[in-house]
């Protein structure tokens, strides 16, 4: 069976490693020739909260060659069907192509490869680059997991072979509910890498700064609302309901919230959003596949969305360079009505 993660920068890197380690053959595919020359040289290099380096073999896009049976897409979306389109020619006839993307990617890549080749993985930990060959996990290695769905024809055994695969390096949760699960990782991202990224922070930031916790409150219950009024049912997360913890309706319900929340991000309080990882490099950030999928959706189901308008807007103006990421620009979104 022949794999490949491609686009293996922070995330892909570690992952790379761990696979490795517990002896899956992997290709870890990357654009950065230097990056791509330390792995092949030194190995992947993994700090944080683990120690550890892992010889691996990475490629480069143009050096790739015959079909493979899984590819672990972790690009960000910003160029999907591009992408997509040029890992078709290498996946295998039964081949599946499994999106670890943000977002909610999977109609978009089904379109181009076929729901048959397509499924979806929400990845519920973080991890940063630090220079080529090394990237730092910046979440609890206790609480690392998957969480994993299909789309329409995936035959039990192919799902039951990426399962496997992953196993390797951490839990794995089935989950019937692909979109509720999606949705739920939207949830988390769109309000700690959102607001991480408009302040400058770490998730564990935004959970104790009293400013930002306020605004990531409200911010979870306007995702709820258009996740709800569009049909979905919350997936937990790391069997936490996060709808039970988060959703409020009153200001003692949203108190409780709030006290909540730098309990429950305190396993990857340490992790930076990878739009702000983005900005700091003066790359595009996935910003319209975050919030600005809550917009989107909200404006079609009739549901107000002003402080995810706002995020957008902020971090729009910070990728444009007209603003940097400041906790400053908290101010801004503390104006949007029903906070």
């Amino acid at each position: 069976m022949r794999t490949a993660i491609y686009g293996a920068g922070s995330l892909g890197t570690v992952m790379g490693a761990y696979l490795t380690r517990e002896g899956v053959p992997v290709d870890l595919i990357n654009r950065n020739h230097a990056h791509v020359d330390a792995l092949n040289r030194s190995g992947a290099h993994i700090t944080g909260t683990v120690d550890i380096t892992v010889p691996v073999n990475a490629l480069l896009p143009e050096d790739m060659t015959g079909k493979y049976d899984i590819i672990f897409l972790m690009t960000k979306q910003l160029n999907n069907h591009e992408t997509v389109a040029f890992l078709k020619n290498y996946l295998a006839e039964d081949g599946v192509i499994v999106t670890m993307q943000n977002g909610i990617p999977e109609d978009s890549i089904a379109e181009i490869i076929g729901p048959e080749h397509t499924i979806g993985v929400t990845v519920e930990w973080g991890a940063t680059m630090t220079t080529p060959g090394s990237s730092r996990l910046t979440s609890d290695p206790e609480s690392l997991s998957f969480h994993m769905g299909s789309m329409p024809g995936i035959p039990d055994n192919k799902l039951e072979q990426v399962k496997a695969v992953l196993e390797k390096m951490c839990p794995v949760v089935i989950e019937n509910n692909l979109p509720g699960a999606r949705w739920s990782k939207l949830l988390i991202n769109a309000t700690f890498s959102g607001l991480g990224t408009v302040m400058g922070g770490t998730f564990g930031d935004v959970a104790k700064d009293p400013e930002a916790r306020n605004l990531a409150a409200s911010c979870m219950k306007e995702v709820i609302d258009v996740g709800r009024a569009a049909g979905i049912t919350f997936a937990p997360v790391q069997g936490k309901d996060l709808v039970s913890l988060f959703y409020w309706s009153n200001p003692f319900k949203k108190m409780l919230a709030k006290l909540i929340m730098p309990i429950a991000m305190k396993k990857h309080a340490a992790i930076e959003p990878s739009m702000l990882q983005d900005l700091k490099k003066h790359k595009p950030c996935e910003i319209d596949a975050i919030n600005g999928v809550v917009c989107e959706k909200g404006s079609l189901e009739g549901i107000p969305t002003p402080l995810n308008d706002r995020i957008v807007k902020i971090i729009h103006e910070i990728q444009e360079g007209k603003r940097k990421p400041s906790r400053e620009n908290l101010k801004e979104l503390e104006m949007c009505p029903n906070l």
